[in-house]
């Protein structure tokens, strides 16, 4: 009687096909991940914003203009701070500094120049983008990409208010 040693050629193979099925399950799981913690990390600086619009309100009784396209987060042609004399294109704000340097979009890296424009109507990807309708009004419009909470998945809108999948006014 003659013993065999090893796997055979349909073992190997089934081995290989679980451990790939496997791999790609886990990799589908981590990408889904990161796009919920951008999604965390968009919703907390939404609330940043608007906390530091509200105080800049308390003192000024009014909000700030809305500064060149409105982009939040990026100093080299938009938004980098909120001070005195409001949104400033700067890192170093005019005393008393409310925002010493407004948060940027996640996903907006020199690796995806796409981000690297405030939020419309349409298109994506985008940054954050300020837009002030009056004294006592505001919208801050960002992006999800697979919702955080009970916000949806898509353009969504930040006011005075509290913060919905549209604009209030």
């Amino acid at each position: 009687m003659i013993r065999r040693t090893g796997f055979t050629l349909i073992e190997m193979l089934v081995v290989i096909a679980i451990i790939g099925l496997l791999s790609t399950l886990v990799l589908i799981a981590y990408g889904n991940a990161r796009s919920k913690a951008r999604d965390a990390i968009r919703s907390g600086d939404v609330a940043q914003l608007r906390k530091a619009l509200e105080v800049y309100f308390n003192t000024s009784v009014d909000f700030p203009p809305t500064l060149a396209d409105g982009e939040i987060g990026n100093p080299t042609n938009g938004i980098g701070c909120l001070g005195a004399l409001g949104w400033e294109v700067d890192t170093t704000c005019a005393n008393p500094v409310y925002m010493g340097l407004a948060p940027r979009d996640p996903a907006s890296t020199s690796d995806v120049p796409n981000h690297n424009r405030p939020c419309a109507t349409f298109g994506t990807p985008c940054n954050y983008s300020y837009a002030r309708l009056s004294g006592e009004r505001y919208e801050i419009h960002f992006r999800l990409e697979v919702g955080a909470g009970q916000l949806g998945v898509g353009l969504l809108c930040g006011t005075e208010a509290g913060v919905g999948p549209s604009c209030a006014h």
